[in-house]
C-alpha cells in the first residue's frame, strides 16, 4: 500500500500535508502509512482513496515491476 499510497498522491501532484488535509488525518500519520510503519485501517484506507479520487483496491493492488525480465542467451 506505501508504493501505491505515494505513486497515486505524486500523480495528483499532492503533497502529504495536502491528502492528510482531506481525508481529516495528520500528515504525520500518512507519512508513516508511506513509509510503512504504521497500518491503516480499512476506514482510513477508505477516506484516503476518496481524498484522492481513486477506488479502495487501487491503493492495495500489487504494484507492477518495471524491471525487464531477461530473456536467456542461447549459446
Amino acid at each position: 500500500m506505501a508504493v501505491n499510497l505515494r505513486r497515486l498522491r505524486h500523480a495528483k501532484k499532492m503533497t502529504q500535508e495536502e491528502l492528510a488535509e482531506r481525508a481529516g488525518l495528520s500528515a504525520r500519520y500518512v507519512g508513516g502509512i508511506e513509509r510503512a510503519d504504521v497500518s491503516a485501517s480499512v476506514t482510513v484506507l477508505g477516506r484516503i482513496a476518496d481524498a484522492l479520487e481513486v477506488e479502495a483496491p487501487e491503493l492495495v493492488r500489487a504494484a507492477v515491476s518495471k524491471a525487464r525480465k531477461k530473456t536467456p542467451v542461447e549459446p
